[in-house]
């Protein structure tokens, strides 16, 4: 074991080394995290000098209401009724003490057609929000004097569909609250899976590939075996991917923790107590592990036998694109049922190995499928993994020395045989 160590610090050691690692692991998280606190700074300052505005209520009807509608917006609302001097308004806005101000007149209440008066257009946003709120409440306002206001404004706006579960449930808000996080933090999952098995993969495709053009394995190789060789390079790419990972969740989890108490207040109805319905819980970050470290070990065994058997990187690109297939189906199928409503057979295909950690963690996550279907499903990527590993293994043994045009299937099986 002390070789395979001294494969797989050489592995880890070149790559955390490199340029592109540090710029791709510490920069951008940085990047990010700066980018996000300027725009911070200039929510806090836009919403300390951009909300204080006046409204005109020359209807006496309405004001209140679209008053408090905007205050939960965020905004400063000095609400003026039918005394208010429009011209005494606009003098205050060309000077600088006001920025603008919204009337409401009988138009307002018959068509929802409300002024908005100030130096500056506004912005779509700010558009769509005011139109929301005034012709909401101009709307109701006029519902109000039909008996059947309610019943006709339910109908107007398309009505709505409401989900009754069949299942006794004690708490259907916890039970619903568990179901949501568990397909946001599952599609997640699966498509964190998909791009690190790909990613890092590829990565020890490469690693293989280069030594191999450079001659670098024939000396290497004749001091430590060929199976030992591609194990330490697993386990370097798979270490150095866990390091990424960990500073990238470091990262989020920092990012997390203080921006998010800083932005809640600048996005109306914001609650950040829902934010923890959707925080994974020790459990599902242990099996995201387990997925993780089995589909990485049973992928890169894949990539590295193709890295063994080709030559130059356009023979790799098309070896390797069986393998890519391998992930981009589970991929797509999950994306299928991302809404709900997965058909029982993709339940069982998701136990196919190199479909699982796609597959089946959602489904897991999202409590779709039995706690024995979950299990089974790392049984058969454990099992699966072993079996791999032995073909790669005897492929990378005769390939890694081998020259010339890319072996065809017929020699993959004798290589395999002989070796």
């Amino acid at each position: 074991m002390r070789q395979v160590w001294v494969v797989l610090r050489r592995e880890y050691l070149e790559r955390v080394k490199t340029k592109g690692f540090i710029f791709g692991t510490i920069a951008i998280p940085l990047l990010m995290i700066g980018l996000m606190a300027v725009n911070i700074l200039i929510a806090v300052q836009v919403a300390s000098s951009d909300r204080e505005l006046a409204l005109v209520d020359f209807t006496g009807r309405i004001g209140e209401e679209v008053a408090g509608r905007l205050g939960e917006l965020g905004y400063d609302i000095e609400l003026m009724g039918r005394e208010a001097s429009l011209d005494e308004l606009d003098r205050q806005v060309i000077e600088d003490e006001l920025e603008g101000y919204l009337v409401l007149d009988d138009l307002t209440l018959s068509e929802g057609v409300f002024s908005y008066r100030a130096k500056n257009s506004p912005g779509g946003t700010r558009v769509a929000l005011f139109e929301s709120a005034v012709n909401e409440i101009a709307l109701d306002s006029y519902l109000a004097t039909i008996s059947t206001g309610e019943a006709l404004r339910s109908l107007i706006e398309g009505g709505r569909l409401e989900f009754e579960s069949v299942l006794e449930v004690e708490d259907q808000a916890e039970a619903e609250a568990a179901r949501r996080s568990g397909i946001a933090f599952g599609f997640g999952g699966a498509m964190f899976l998909y791009i690190t098995m790909l990613l890092y993969g590829a990565f020890v495709l490469r690693s293989v590939l280069d030594e191999k053009r450079n001659r670098v394995v024939e000396v290497v190789i004749s001091s430590i075996t060929p199976w030992r060789l591609l194990l330490g390079k697993v386990l370097g790419v798979g270490s150095m991917g866990l390091t990424q990972m960990g500073i990238w969740a470091a990262c989020a989890g920092l990012l997390l923790l203080v921006a998010a108490p800083m932005i809640a207040p600048q996005i109306p109805g914001a609650d950040l107590a829902r934010l923890a319905e959707f925080v994974p819980g020790p459990g599902v970050l242990l099996l995201l592990t387990a997925f993780f470290l089995l589909g990485y070990f049973l992928y890169a065994s894949l990539f590295a036998a193709v890295g063994a058997m080709c030559a130059t990187e356009e023979e790799a690109g098309q070896a390797q694109f069986p393998i890519i297939m391998l992930l981009i189906v589970p991929f797509v199928l999950q994306s299928a049922t991302l809404g709900g409503g997965s058909m029982k057979w993709m339940d069982w295909v998701a136990l196919f190995p190199f479909f699982s950690p796609v597959m089946m963690f959602p489904r897991a996550v999202e409590g779709a499928v039995p706690w024995w279907m979950t299990g089974l499903s790392l049984v058969f990527m454990a099992a699966a993994l072993v079996g791999t590993s032995w073909v790669a293994g005897r492929i990378y043994r005769v390939g890694i020395l081998m020259q010339g045009k890319r072996p065809t299937l017929r020699e993959l099986v004798r290589w395999v045989r002989e070796a």
